[in-house]
This record gives C-alpha cells, structure tokens and sequence, in this order.
C-alpha cells in the first residue's frame, strides 16, 4: 500500500517541481517574442463584437503571453520521459514501480494530451502572428480535429480494449455495444467546449487540478495505479502552472493547455470505467460540474438569443457573467475552486459507493 501511495505521489511532486524551475524560462521567451493578442476583444457567437467582453479583459488580452499551457503538458511529458528512462537505465524495483507508462492505462491519456496540445500550439501560434487578419484555427477545423482523434480513441476502446458498456451507480453496467464511440467523440466535443473556462486568473487551473485530482483517487481505488499516477502528475504540472497563473497571471494557459486538458479527460473518464464495472464515466457530469455549467450557459446564452431576442446572461460563459455583475475576478476565482474541490468530492464518493 504505502509503494503504491509513493508511486501516486513522487510523478506528482516531480511535475511540480519541473514546472516550477522551467517556468521563469518560458515565460521568458513568451515576454520576448511577445506571445500575446496584438489586437484584444472577442467576437461574439452571433458575429458581433463582444462588447461586455471587451469592457473586462481587452486590454489584459494584448499584455498578457498566452500558450501557458505548455507549463502543463510539458512537465507532464518530462516527468513521464524521466521515469521511464530511469526504469531503463537504472533497473531495479523501484524504479520500475516509478515507470507509470503502461499501454493497458496511460499511453492513451497521454497520446491524446500531446495531441491536443500540438494542435492547440497552432492555434495559439496562428492567435498572435502580428501579419494574421484571423484569430486562431477556424473553430470548424478544430471541432473537426477534436472529432477525428475522438474517433480514433473512441474505436480503440471498442475494438482494442473491448469497451463495450458504461458504470451506472446503483444500477450496474448499461450495454451500448459500437455507440461506445459516437458517445466517446459527443463527450470529447462537450469536454472541448468546456475549454472556454480559462478566462479569469487562476480560474481554469484549479478546476482543472481538482478533476484530476478526483480521477487519481477513482483510479488508485480500481488499483489502476498508472493510470493513477498520471492523473496525479497531471494535477502537480497543474499547480506549477497556477503558481504563476493566480492574479495577476503571469501567462494564459489558451488553446494548447486547455485542449489537451479536456480531451484528456475523457480518455480518463472511459478508462476508469473498467468495461462498465467503474462509474468513471457516469460521475463525469460531477466531477467536471464547472465544466457542463460553463458549456450550458453558452448553449442557454445562444438558444434565449435566438428564441427570446435577448441575452439570458450579461456575458457567457457564467463566470464572465458574474464579473459583469461586479464580482472581482479573485472572488469568481476562488468560489470556483471551492465548489470545484466540492463537486470533485461528491464524485468520487458516488463513483465508490455507487
């Protein structure tokens, strides 16, 4: 028990201090080249300008460097490039207990965090080209992408991993046979849109950080230690980065963080299932509340627009709305973290009694 408890917790602390020492550096050539919007403000989902938008963030958007997120996925690549290569050129059982790359649990999650990551790097890079009219990857060429790579891992379960059927608390495992896959690729794209979250200082990393952390508990209770560690790693990389993203932030995490974060989780999500024998995925929703609240409020934003001829919210998604209001970002901050940390814990209690 306790080497297993060691090998959720040395990739986790590992991440953290890797993130945190090459930081400085990254964040020294994002100020250099100046990594940041030369023009601020966003365009509304109807095509307008988003005006309460522009009121709150316009200016931070042209100072600020974004592409964070490498912080993230990049701690998490080192650390799992460490470990690995110490398992093989120092062989010993600890060392080999220290290796969490597995195929049966973590080389999944961590293809498609790179993945997302490398398009989210494009898209990021495409953001802040001074001599670019546009803004970014066309969201119809990274729905696609986000599409393609959700079926090719959705058809891996079903096919190689034999994924058939998901967890229902209570109730037991529910058959869905070949729809395993469409449901994989419809939960990625919500995930995926979910990514809107980073929007306030701090905001997106704790969230984030309290779903993992949440997973690496479901996991390390499957006895899926890799899987666990990863999840964990995950979370330590995670912290790094919030250290120098709580106000003022230092960076944005932006597109090639919060796209390999999302999808990530599902991946996590289908594998801690255990072939319908889990609740990873049927506790989603709980764990990830924040995130179905932030995609809701943009689909109940467009859907009274359209209906109704007016906005339901000041501004979508929610916590921007809450600025609107008034709120200072730091207390839109931090209530989320509480209620993520909350909603993360009633998650893991369904998916353990359920």
């Amino acid at each position: 028990m306790i080497d297993d408890v060691i090998k959720i917790f040395i990739p986790a602390i590992t991440a953290f201090w890797i993130g945190i020492a090459s930081t400085p550096l990254i964040t020294h050539y994002l100020f250099k080249y100046r990594v940041w919007k030369k023009k601020g403000g966003k365009v509304a989902l109807d095509g307008s300008v988003a005006v309460e938008f522009g009121k709150l963030h316009e200016a931070g958007e042209t100072k600020t460097p974004r592409m964070g997120g490498i912080v993230i996925w990049g701690s998490v690549a080192l650390t799992a490039l460490l470990f690995s290569a110490l398992a093989l050129l120092v062989p010993s059982e600890f060392s080999d207990r220290l290796d969490f790359i597995s195929r049966s649990q973590t080389w999944i999650p961590l293809v498609v965090l790179l993945i997302g990551a490398f398009v989210g790097f494009i898209n990021d890079v495409l953001d802040v080209v001074e001599t670019r009219a546009a803004r970014g990857l066309p969201l119809s060429v990274r729905l696609s992408l986000v599409t393609l790579l959700s079926l090719f891992v959705g058809s891996w379960f079903f096919t190689k991993l034999g994924i058939v059927s998901i967890g229902i608390p209570f109730v037991g495992a529910l058959y869905l046979g070949w729809l395993i896959v469409p449901l994989f690729i419809l939960i990625s794209l919500a995930l995926y849109a979910s990514g809107v979250i980073d929007g306030i200082d701090g905001l997106s990393g704790g969230v984030f950080a309290s779903i993992f952390a949440a997973y690496a508990f479901i996991a390390f209770s499957n006895g899926q230690y890799d899987l666990a560690a990863f999840c964990a790693t995950v979370v330590g990389a995670l912290l790094a980065f919030l250290w120098f993203n709580v106000p003022p932030a230092r960076f944005w995490m932006t597109e090639t963080g919060s796209m390999s974060l999302t999808l990530t989780i599902a991946a996590v999500a289908f594998l801690t299932d255990l072939k319908g024998e889990g609740n990873g995925v049927a506790v989603l929703p709980i764990v990830a509340f924040l995130l179905v609240a932030t995609v809701a409020s943009v689909l109940l934003q467009i859907f009274w627009k359209r209906v109704f001829g007016k906005k339901l919210l000041r501004i979508a998604p929610l916590h921007h709305h809450f600025e609107a209001l008034g709120w200072p970002g730091y207390k839109v901050t931090m209530r989320y973290w509480i209620l993520s940390y909350i909603f993360a814990i009633m998650g893991v209690a369904l998916a353990l009694i359920g």
